[in-house]
C-alpha cells in the first residue's frame, strides 16, 4: 500500500474543522433538544395567554421570553408563525422570533465557553440582540398594518388529542430532524471557517475590513453566507479573534441568528415581502450601529 502524503495546510485545517465541531455539538445536541420540548409541550395558547395587551410593552415582554423558551433559529420561523396566527402581536412575534436564538442560555453559555470562559462577550451578545429587538419590534408596532402573511400561506391547527409518551417521542423525533437540518449548516460553516483561517492570510482579511464599519459590514456579511445555527456560531466567531475587533465579532453573533440565508427564506416563504423588508433593513441598521459602539 502506497502511503499518501497530505500538505501540512490541509492537515492544519482538518484539525481547526474538527476542533470547532467538537465544541460545538455538545450545544447543538441540547439546543435542538430543549426546541423539541418546547415545540411539542408549550403550547401557544399558554403563550398568547400571558402576553400584555399594549403593543410595546408586548414587543418588550416577548423580546426577554427567549430565556424562558429557547428556539434555534432553524425553526424559529414556524413557531413564530403558530403565535401570531393564535393572536399574538406580529411585532411581538418578530421581536421574540430576533432574540429567542440568542438569549436562551444554551447559546449564551455556549458564546461564554467560546470566548474563553469570559462573561463579557455573551453579556454584550445578549444585550445587543435584546435592543435590536425591542427597536425592531416597535418599528413594526407603528409602521406595519394588515395581515402580515403570504395569500398563499396557510396554517394549520393540531388539535389531536396524544398521549404523554407519543409527545416524548415526537420530541425525539423533533430533535432529530432539527438536528440533521442545522448539522449540515453546521459542518459546511466550520469547513469554511477553517479553510479561511488556513488558506487566507490574515492580512488579506484586516485589508478587507480595516476599519470598525468596514470590519462589521465584512463579520455580518460573513454571518448570512455561514447561515450557522446559534448554539454554534460563537465557536467560529471566536476564531477570528485576532483578526477581527469585539465590534465586529458582535456583528456576526447578533445579525447571524436575526437574519440569514436559511431563515430568510423561511420568512420569505411565511410573511409578505414587505414585511420581511422591513425586518431585514431594521434589524441590519441597528446591529451595524451597536458594533460600532465596541
Amino acid at each position: 500500500m502506497f502511503g499518501i502524503s497530505l500538505p501540512q495546510s490541509f492537515l492544519q485545517m482538518n484539525t481547526i474543522f474538527i476542533s470547532i465541531l467538537i465544541e460545538a455539538l455538545p450545544f447543538v445536541t441540547l439546543g435542538v433538544l430543549i426546541s423539541g420540548i418546547i415545540q411539542i409541550f408549550v403550547t401557544e395558547e399558554m403563550i398568547a395567554k400571558i402576553m400584555p395587551k399594549n403593543r410595546v410593552l408586548a414587543v418588550i415582554f416577548a423580546s426577554f421570553l427567549g430565556i424562558l423558551f429557547p428556539s434555534c433559529e432553524c425553526g424559529i420561523v414556524p413557531i413564530v408563525s403558530r403565535l401570531v396566527s393564535k393572536g399574538v402581536p406580529i411585532s411581538a412575534g418578530i421581536a421574540f422570533m430576533l432574540t429567542a436564538p440568542i438569549i436562551n442560555p444554551v447559546v449564551l453559555f455556549a458564546t461564554y465557553i467560546a470566548f474563553g470562559s469570559d462573561w463579557k462577550m455573551p453579556l454584550y451578545r445578549g444585550i445587543g440582540a435584546i435592543i435590536v429587538a425591542i427597536v425592531t419590534g416597535i418599528f413594526i408596532a407603528y409602521r406595519y398594518k394588515g395581515n402580515p402573511f403570504k395569500e398563499n400561506y396557510h396554517h394549520h391547527h393540531n388539535h389531536e388529542k396524544i398521549t404523554f409518551w407519543k409527545k416524548v417521542w415526537r420530541t425525539l423525533e423533533h430533535a432529530v430532524e432539527e438536528f440533521f437540518s442545522m448539522g449540515k449548516y453546521l459542518v459546511i460553516g466550520s469547513l469554511i471557517a477553517a479553510a479561511v483561517q488556513t488558506y487566507v492570510k490574515t492580512s488579506t482579511l484586516v485589508s478587507i475590513g480595516q476599519g470598525p464599519a468596514s470590519s462589521s459590514f465584512v463579520m455580518m456579511a460573513l454571518s448570512f453566507i455561514l447561515s450557522l445555527c446559534s448554539e454554534a456560531d460563537a465557536f467560529i466567531a471566536s476564531s477570528f479573534r485576532t483578526t477581527f475587533s469585539t465590534g465586529s465579532l458582535l456583528a456576526f453573533l447578533v445579525f447571524g441568528p436575526m437574519v440569514d440565508i436559511k431563515n430568510l427564506m423561511m420568512m420569505l416563504a411565511t410573511f409578505k415581502k414587505r414585511l420581511v423588508l422591513m425586518i431585514v433593513v431594521a434589524v441590519f441598521v441597528i446591529v451595524f450601529e451597536y458594533s460600532l459602539l465596541f
